[in-house]
């Protein structure tokens, strides 16, 4: 039985202290002295381009320097990554990636970088959870409704997933292996071709992202059963978590961080960890972030570190026990 991994509380985890005003101040004269690149993984639009270009925008005004966000999908968020991994460690070069890309990546399929060795972790951003939704036509209610339907039924039943590999995939097989039950996999090309067949009936249940489910729950195409996420998300606050209602220990989220190459001086990481900080206790920061249905998060990066081995492990036993291989 694979195991939910380590929780780590909602909110913002403020700095004991907040630098603001120029680098200077922090012993770093003369830095930042030119734009900074923000490179994300994804595409202009998706999930992590949201969260970088949110907080591009506020570094700017706090750094006095613009911070470009620089989109480098394919593989995964792999492409993104290398690219921060082999770049010049001066600190004009970050990464803001997903959890999937860092700490799922490597159990699908060989990187050109190694995480621990080429990245020092800053801060993590933000995370989302996914909500099990399911078609009306099924007979469940609740969480333990599609657990016992689905254990008596085994392979009658399909899920739907936005690609193999993705994370709505992996915490269906997390769900599987802790329920014990066996549910086909249907994956599709993205998110929206698999909400379409969910609502038209052509699979039964998905974990999917809450954003683009939510108004479909609210229109009564789907049921939303429960949550992945360690609370019960903002935009859904009846809907339990899936820990709560039937698996102890069950988290999946999809979440966000900020990491920059290893050999960055330990000074600019400390002050760009302060002012990510910073940024993040913005209230339309925190309204940006939160409108995806999940936590602003923060930390220190010895937590945001710990937080990957943890995530790193805890999938890579998920990818085993699934014999989920890369397309």
């Amino acid at each position: 039985m694979i195991n939910g991994g380590l929780r780590l509380s909602g909110g913002v985890v403020v700095a004991a202290l907040v630098l603001t005003g120029s680098a200077g101040a922090a012993g770093l004269p003369g830095y930042p002295a030119k734009p900074l690149r923000l490179v994300t993984g994804s595409a202009p639009g998706g999930g992590s381009d949201m969260v970088a270009r949110t907080l591009a925008e506020k570094l700017t005004e706090r750094l006095g320097q613009q911070v470009l966000v620089d989109n480098r999908p394919g593989a995964g968020g792999a492409i993104g990554a290398d690219v921060v991994a082999k770049a010049n460690p001066d600190g004009y070069t970050l990464l803001i990636n997903t959890g999937s890309a860092i700490a799922v990546n490597p159990a699908l399929q060989t990187q050109p970088y190694d995480v621990k060795r080429d990245f020092a972790p800053v801060m993590q951003v933000s995370r989302a959870p996914f909500v099990l939704a399911v078609n009306p036509s099924l007979p469940a209610k609740t969480v333990n409704d599609v657990i016992q339907l689905t254990k008596a039924n085994p392979k009658k039943y399909s899920y739907a997933s936005s690609g193999i590999g993705a994370m709505s995939h992996l915490a269906m097989e997390l769900f599987k292996n802790m329920a014990g039950v066996n549910v086909v996999h249907v994956p599709y090309r993205g998110s929206a071709p698999a909400a379409f067949d969910l609502i038209a009936g052509q699979v039964q249940l998905a974990m999917n992202n809450i954003v683009p489910t939510l108004p479909h729950v609210k229109s009564g195409r789907l049921r939303a059963l429960g949550v992945s996420g360690p609370l019960r998300s903002p935009v859904l606050p009846e809907t339990p978590t899936v820990a709560e209602s039937a698996l102890p220990g069950y988290e999946a989220v999809q979440w966000y961080g900020v990491l920059l190459p290893v050999k960055v001086p330990r000074p600019i990481a400390a002050f760009l960890h302060k002012e990510i900080t910073a940024v993040l206790q913005i209230p339309v920061v925190r309204t940006r972030l939160t409108e995806e249905g999940g936590d602003v998060v923060g930390g220190t990066p010895e937590q945001f570190a710990a937080y990957i081995d943890v995530e790193t492990a805890k999938w890579a036993k998920v990818v085993k026990a699934a014999g989920v291989k890369a397309e």
